[in-house]
């Protein structure tokens, strides 16, 4: 499996304020992402994770470290030209439909004919426009944007796609396909480096991550080995008896109607809570181990900065 995308011991600084100070943004960040693989860039807002993407993209230049991308350095233009870009923030010419968009970026990508037709026709459904895709796009929500952005970071056929916060302004079902359309990518041997705040989305789809804080990169790696299978607690719904009946082997967390639903350490009061269930002619509706997540990690990871 080789390489797609590596940055080595990456810094960027920038200047701000009415006498120029020089704030370091990127610390000597260095990972890799791997060919066919979904990669998860994840960090607070002002982390350094868009500053990431554009020294990649050579939008912005690092003040030292190397990029690869497809064992090119970045620096050179055909190392960039099978990598789709989605923005976090898409600009588009208002005025424009979303057909006349794509059509207008398959012509800057010498697709024309038959060939531009149908790739227009197929992104759009791709991403679920096709009945937007003669609207103006001064007339799109956010997230009708950030779908027909998709569909523009698609036209060229990309091996490495490239999504600063592509889930922003989606409500659930847009999210949920979303998720979708990337592991369809990776089903067809395309890499996808997706950054993003949203701790589920990245957890659900990704291969491995990076965690990026102030600058630095913190933890890395395939997310089975970075989150422990180890149980933290477990979650009990009871139905039928008061929460003081369980007060001694496990913590209340809500109580709705007759229903109490518990917070337990300790894997032994698991048998006594249920023991005591059937002796009290209780019911218990549900018992849910919690394994630690990616936002545990997360937070812990920001707590301890």
């Amino acid at each position: 499996m080789g390489k797609v995308l590596e940055l080595d011991r990456v810094y960027k600084a920038y200047k701000f304020g009415f006498i120029p100070k020089k704030k370091q943004v990127l610390k000597g960040i260095s990972f890799y992402v791997n060919e066919g693989e979904i990669f998860g860039y994840l960090g607070p807002n002002g982390a350094g994770k868009t500053t990431t993407i554009k020294s990649i993209l050579n939008l912005i230049f690092p003040d030292a470290g190397r990029i690869t991308i497809f064992g090119e350095d970045s620096l050179k233009p055909r190392a960039r030209e099978k990598v789709g870009f989605l923005p976090e923030n898409p600009y588009f010419y208002d005025y424009l439909t979303g057909r006349e968009f794509l059509a207008f970026y398959a012509d800057l990508l010498g697709i024309h004919g038959r060939q531009k037709e149908e790739k227009i026709k197929y992104f759009l459904n791709l991403v679920g426009m096709e009945k937007a895709a003669d609207l103006q796009l001064r007339k799109y929500s956010r997230g009708m944007l950030q779908r027909v952005g998709l569909a523009q970071a698609l036209l060229n056929d990309p091996a490495l796609v490239i999504l600063d916060e592509p889930m922003g302004g989606l409500d659930p079902i847009g999210r949920k396909e979303f998720r979708d359309i990337i592991v369809n990518l990776k089903k067809e041997g395309k890499t996808v480096f997706l950054s993003s705040h949203i701790l589920q989305d990245i957890e659900m789809i990704c291969d491995r991550v990076a965690i990026i804080l102030a600058g630095e990169i913190v933890n890395q790696g395939y997310l089975g080995d970075l989150i422990s299978e180890k149980v933290l607690y477990t979650e009990v719904i009871v139905a039928g008896l008061p929460a003081s009946e369980f007060s001694h082997l496990g913590e209340s967390i809500s109580t709705s109607g007759n229903r109490v639903l518990l917070k337990v350490y300790e894997e032994q009061n698991i048998d006594r809570i249920i023991r005591l269930v059937q002796e009290k002619n209780g019911k218990i509706i549900s018992l849910i181990p919690r394994t630690e997540t990616l936002e545990d990690i997360f937070v812990d990871l920001v707590k301890n900065q």
